[in-house]
Order: C-alpha cells, then structure tokens, then sequence
C-alpha cells in the first residue's frame, strides 16, 4: 500500500513522500504553546484561535490515523539573494515570483487523494496545505522527510531548504518511516544570516522581527527598527534559507509553475510603486502575493525605495506622500527624506 502510494506520488511530481501517525509528540505542542505564550506570532491571531487542533492531528481531524506528508521541491536555479544587491529593484521571495504554490501543491494532492479512494475505497481522506491548522514541518519530520532546522524551517538532506509541503490525512493504517534526524550540528549560517536578528536562539523564531511576517503578515507601519535591515526585500525573505549548507544538495526545481516570471525578477521599484488597485491585482493575479493587497504592497516598496541610495527616486516617493492609505502616506514621506538626507 505505501509503495503503490509513493509510487503514485512520484508520478504526480512529489519529490518527498513519508508516512507517520496522526499525531504529534508532547514536545511539538509544548513548543508551540510557548512561541504563543510569549507572542512571537505577533498579529497572526489565527494561530492562536486555533492551537488546539493545530497541536493535535485527530483534534482537528478525530478519524485520521496516518498521515503521508509530501514534499514539492522549489529550489531556484539561480542565487536567490542575486536581487539584493540591486539596491533599485525588488526582492521578492523565491516561492512568490510566479503561481501560488497552494495552488499548484492542493490540485496535486487532490488527484493523489482521488487515486487512494478509488484504490481502497473504504478508507476517508482529508487533503491540507499551510492554510489549515496542520504543524506541516513537526509532522514532516516525523514521517522522515527531513528535520527542522535552527530557523525552525525544515531541512531535507536531498532539497535543501526549499520543500513546499501537505499533508494528506487517511482513516488507512500506514506503517510509519523513521523519523527524521537533526543534521544541523555546529552551523550558524542561518541564525547569523537574519537581517533582523528574529531569531533568539537556535530553533527559535520571534515572527515579529522576520522581515517574511513583516512584509505579509503584518498590518500598519513597518517598526522604525526594522526598515533599514530590510533593503529592498518587499515580499518575504529568503535569507536564512540560501544559506544553508544543505542546499549543495538540492536541484533546482522543473516545475513550469515555479519558474519565476520575468515581470518578478528583479523588477526596478519605480515601477512597483506607481502601481494602483487595479493595476497591482492584474500583475499578481494567481500569484501570493496578490493576498497582501495593494496598500500593504506599496507600503514595503516604499520602505525599499527609502533603502535604495537612490536620488532620483525621491520624486516617485514624494508623489505618494498624500496617498489615501495612512500607512503608505507615511512610508513615503519615511523614504523621501532618507533619499534626501
């Protein structure tokens, strides 16, 4: 039964297949309770509304017995962090230069639970991306596909750290793989890597301070802080990812929907900022970051051209400083005078 699964897996395009009960160590949940505890979800409510389920598989699902976590890899072809140093262009996160991964990742694991009900039609099966209250990288290293790193983001001796995942839960009784084991050793590439110093101590993250929360989650201005370190990333932040030691091993992707569109490579800032409503959501239509919406969007371009040691955009910031969102008002008046200091 596994390997007919694994084998149908790997035909769809899935490049990590393991398998683990549906449940999570004590260690897990305590972990998680925690990070809430001590806030370092910051704005993202939902994280907390839902801990319970998200702590215990059969709390959100009571029926499930396994679980088959999946991998898709996404590793770029070329330096992700190439961008940063063209101070007048856009950084945007690898994941995010073209479709939306929940997209590609949930049509595929649909057809793979589609496959399993018609093979053994008696059993039940629900199908999740990072959408649902699932601990995706908890369970992805207890069914052996990899070990949570010192970013707290999984590692994967074959990808990397570049695995888009789901998880497809079942009422089957699958015999689970050996967990995954810590390969991190002395390194503190990643941890040294944070722009932001977001992470306390190793395994440990305080979203508050990651420029990825910063620029998607987080709602009204950029902290005083934080806008320097940022440069010109405007979507996420792949910093502590590329570093990574393990990704020597990692092969770049061959998935047409991962292929970054040009439009999102390297893209000069001028341009993302004399974007309106309805010019930001033709551009980023099915892609994720079309989510944020344009204010939040504009926003981190702002504080980018602020970075940018860059004269002549002054004038696109000014042009912005009256703008109706209060908060890109004030980004824009925060970068023209840093580009007139």
């Amino acid at each position: 039964m596994r390997d007919a699964i694994r084998t149908e897996a790997e035909r769809l395009g899935f490049t990590a297949i393991g398998f683990t009960a549906a449940t999570l160590p004590a260690e897990a949940r305590a972990r998680l309770d925690r990070f809430l505890a001590e806030e370092m979800h910051g704005g993202m409510g939902w994280m907390a509304d839902r801990a319970a389920q998200r702590a215990h598989p059969r709390a959100l699902w009571p029926e499930a017995v396994s679980v088959i976590a999946l991998g898709l890899n996404y590793a770029p072809e070329e330096d992700p962090l190439a961008t940063l140093r063209q101070r007048d262009r856009a950084s945007i996160s690898v994941y995010a230069r073209n479709r939306d991964y929940h997209d590609v990742l949930k049509s595929r694991l649909k057809a793979l639970g589609r496959w399993m009900v018609q093979r053994w039609p008696e059993q039940l099966i629900k199908v999740f991306v990072d959408t649902a209250p699932v601990m995706e990288k908890p369970l992805a290293q207890q069914a052996g596909l990899g070990w949570q790193g010192k970013h707290t983001n999984l590692v994967s001796r074959r990808h990397g750290s570049w695995l888009f995942l789901g998880e497809i839960y079942t009422t089957l009784a699958l015999p689970p793989d050996p967990p995954g084991t810590d390969h991190c050793g002395s390194c503190r590439a990643c941890l040294s890597a944070c722009p932001t110093d977001a992470f306390p101590a190793p395994y440990r993250l305080d979203a508050r301070r990651c420029i990825s929360y910063l620029t998607i989650e987080h709602r009204g201005p950029i902290p005083e802080e934080f806008r320097a370190p940022m440069g010109n990333r405007i979507y996420g932040c792949d910093d502590c990812l590329a570093v990574c030691p393990w990704n020597r091993f990692a092969r770049a992707h061959s998935e047409p929907a991962f292929a970054p569109r040009a439009a999102l490579t390297a893209p000069k800032l001028e341009e993302f900022a004399r974007l309106d409503d309805a010019g930001f959501r033709a551009l980023f239509s099915g892609s994720p970051i079309k989510r944020i919406g344009r204010d939040r969007f504009i926003r981190n371009v702002l504080i980018a051209i602020g970075n940018s040691a860059t004269p002549a955009l002054r004038e696109t910031a000014e042009a912005l400083t009256h703008d109706p969102d209060p908060v890109v008002a004030e980004a824009a008046r925060w970068a023209s005078a840093r580009l007139a200091a």
